[in-house]
C-alpha cells in the first residue's frame, strides 16, 4: 500500500482521547509519560480531566496533541504497519510528522511545541485576536475581501483546509468586519472559532522570530521519509530550510489542500492515514481528493482496518 501519514493539530483534542488504545497498547501511556517527564507536568492526567478546560489551554493542547500523534505512530510501527512514502501534519501536526520521520527527537519536539504555545499566547493578548471558518466561498474571493478589510486592522486567510473551507484570522474587530463582508458576498456560513490565539497570521511574526532561536538550538537529523511542510506544501532536505519553514508556519497560511494533492501527485500516495485522535483531517482530506483512500487511526477497530490494508 502506497500511503502518506498525516498528523492532526490543535482542535482535534477531546477529553479521554485514546483511552481505548491505551488499554491495549502501552505505547500510549509510555509516550505521554515521556512527554510529562520532559515538561514536568502530567499530560495524561490533563487529558482526562472531565471539564476539559486544562486540555483546551494552548500551552497544554500542543504538547498533548504531539504525544497523541506519536503514540499512535509508535503503535503502528510496533504492530508491523507498513511504511509511508511521505508525511505531513496540519499546523502543530507538522511537528508530529517531523518526529515520526526521525528529524526531531520526541523529547526535543515536546519542549519546542510547549515553547511555541507560550510564544503564541504571549504574542496576542487574549480577546485581541480571532479566527473564523468561512464556508462556501472561493479562496480568491476570501483573500480579496480580507485585503479590502485591512483598514479595520489585520485580517488574513490563514488555513486553506479544503475546497470551500478557509479559515481567516487577525485582530478581532477586523475579523468581525470581514465576516460581515464575506457573508454579504455569499458565504454559506461564517463560524467564529473558540481559540485564544489567531494562528498563522502576521500578528505572530514576532513570536516566529523568537521560535527561530529555539529551533536553531535544536538538533535536526536526516528524514526517513519526505515531510511536506505547511509553508509552500513541499518537503525540504536542508536543515536550515526545514527550520525556516517551521518558523514561517507561525505567521504564514497552512496550505493543506496543496499538501494533500502534492502527496498524491508528487509523492505517489494512494491512501492517506491520519494518526491521532479525532477525524478532522479525515473529513478535510475526503473533500480535497476523493481519488485517495482515507482512514483515521484513533481506536482498535480503525487500527486493525489500516493494518489489513498493508496486506493488500
Amino acid at each position: 500500500m502506497k500511503f502518506a501519514a498525516v498528523f492532526p493539530g490543535q482542535g482535534s483534542q477531546s477529553v479521554g482521547m485514546l483511552s481505548e488504545l491505551s488499554s491495549s497498547f502501552n505505547q500510549v501511556k509510555d509516550t505521554f509519560q515521556e512527554g510529562s517527564d520532559a515538561l514536568g507536568k502530567d499530560l495524561w492526567a490533563i487529558t482526562h480531566k472531565e471539564d476539559g478546560s486544562a486540555l483546551n489551554q494552548t500551552e497544554n493542547t500542543q504538547p498533548i496533541m504531539l504525544a497523541a500523534g506519536i503514540s499512535v505512530w509508535r503503535i503502528w510501527l510496533a504492530q508491523g504497519g507498513c511504511l509511508p512514502i511521505g508525511m505531513a501534519g496540519h499546523s502543530l501536526g507538522e511537528y508530529s510528522a517531523l518526529v515520526a520521520s526521525g528529524v526531531i527527537d520526541f523529547s526535543d519536539a515536546i519542549k519546542l511545541v510547549s515553547q511555541r504555545a507560550q510564544l503564541m499566547q504571549q504574542a496576542v493578548p487574549e480577546g485581541a485576536g480571532a479566527m473564523a471558518a468561512i464556508l462556501g466561498l472561493d479562496d480568491d474571493v476570501i483573500v480579496k475581501i480580507c485585503a479590502e478589510s485591512s483598514d479595520k486592522g489585520i485580517v488574513e486567510a490563514v488555513n486553506f483546509n479544503s475546497p470551500g473551507q478557509v479559515v481567516i484570522a487577525g485582530e478581532a474587530d477586523a475579523v468581525d468586519f470581514a465576516i460581515e463582508k464575506l457573508t454579504k458576498a455569499g458565504a454559506k456560513r461564517a463560524i467564529k472559532l473558540p481559540v485564544s490565539v489567531p494562528s498563522h497570521c502576521s500578528l505572530l511574526k514576532g513570536a516566529a522570530t523568537q521560535l527561530s532561536m529555539a529551533l536553531e538550538n535544536t538538533s535536526f537529523a536526516d528524514s526517513k521519509y519526505p515531510v511536506l511542510q505547511n509553508f509552500e506544501a513541499k518537503s525540504f532536505t536542508n536543515t536550515n530550510d526545514q527550520k525556516t519553514a517551521l518558523a514561517k508556519q507561525l505567521y504564514q497560511p497552512v496550505l493543506w489542500v496543496d499538501t494533500i494533492n502534492n502527496l498524491h501527485t508528487e509523492q505517489g500516495a494512494k491512501t492517506i492515514i491520519e494518526f491521532g485522535p479525532g477525524k478532522v483531517l479525515f473529513g478535510l482530506n475526503r473533500r480535497i481528493n476523493r481519488a485517495l483512500g482515507n482512514i483515521c487511526i484513533s481506536d482498535a477497530a480503525s487500527l486493525e482496518k489500516a493494518l489489513s490494508m498493508c496486506e493488500a
